[in-house]
């Protein structure tokens, strides 16, 4: 009867010992609030102040992607911004839809990620952003000073009118085709078949049009109209002509990117750039190929 009585209590005991693992693990598991209530209050504290610190320094890093810079150059401004902001180490991990970034102070340390959008060119937004981080690591700014800067940066960075814009892209083409060897007489065609395809560009990339799809059609339809002006104005060079009036299709900053990055160390990078390079050529070929077969078909 004794025995019986023990073995009851040990079985209770063994009960009550799991049902309070059971509850720890599932807190830890399941990110309950009661967990870091239960931290020493100086970790938690410590915690606390590294995760604005790496949320702002995510946020420098992911709008340096999205201007098209560099791993190399992205890593040293979210290092010199977590810095200056009174970080100890900062560990950039990029990718090229997401940035991962590791902050840590004495014993105390703290991960974050964030999603990168779409991969354009803004050297002024980029440039801005190296004066703003040059003066985060000098301790000019204070942290609420940093993230200030950072939302108001893209809406006060000034920017050139559209129609100057594709202006410039329509002489551009113009100059590249006589460089070329296109005679004068595609030289209008040129311009005003350039200068339409980048409007279009522009409106098809404010609906987010797939990128790949949206170079291919503005490689069309641009090629196809300056064909057709070129043979309108007797052309000789009208291959040649509807070349040129694409040229500003091609990527070059994310194809330079592409290389810089798989030179300095980061080929994961590097590589995903590459491959976006390449598939946008492929495109831009396919829709520069329907033009001359349906001018061909149109003799």
């Amino acid at each position: 009867m004794k025995r019986g009585r023990e073995q009851l209590l040990l079985k209770v005991h063994q009960e009550e010992i799991g049902s309070v693992f059971r509850s720890a693990l599932g807190q830890i598991v399941l990110g309950s609030p009661d967990t870091m209530n239960n931290w020493p209050s100086e970790e938690r504290d410590s915690s606390l102040s590294l995760e604005p610190i790496a949320m702002v320094a995510l946020e420098a890093g992911r709008m340096l992607m999205e201007a098209g810079a560099s791993a190399r150059k992205v890593e040293e401004i979210v290092q010199m911004v977590a810095h200056g902001l009174g970080a100890e180490r900062a560990d950039l991990r990029v990718g090229y839809a997401s940035l991962a970034v590791s902050i840590s102070i004495g014993d105390s340390g703290i991960t974050r990620m964030c999603k990168v959008g779409d991969l354009g060119v803004n050297q002024r937004l980029d440039q801005e952003l190296w004066y703003l981080a040059k003066r985060v690591s000098r301790a000019e700014l204070t942290l609420e000073q940093t993230r200030a800067q950072l939302t108001r940066l893209p809406a006060e960075t000034p920017r050139h009118a559209p129609w100057v814009v594709a202006v410039a892209v329509g002489l551009a083409c113009a100059a590249f085709g006589r460089l070329l060897g296109m005679d004068w007489s595609s030289t209008v065609p040129v311009f005003l078949a350039a200068t339409f395809a980048q409007c279009l560009r522009r409106e098809l990339l404010k609906r987010h049009v797939n990128p790949f799809l949206s170079a291919a059609l503005v490689s069309f339809l641009g090629s196809l109209l300056c064909g057709l002006g070129a043979r309108w104005a007797g052309s000789g060079t009208t291959t040649v002509a509807m070349l040129a009036s694409i040229l500003m299709l091609v990527p070059g900053v994310p194809a330079l990117n592409a290389q810089s990055d798989i030179l300095e160390g980061y080929p994961t990078l590097g590589s995903a750039r590459a491959v976006t390079v390449a598939m946008t050529l492929v495109f831009i070929a396919a829709g520069l190929w329907i033009g001359p077969v349906l001018l061909s078909e149109g003799r």
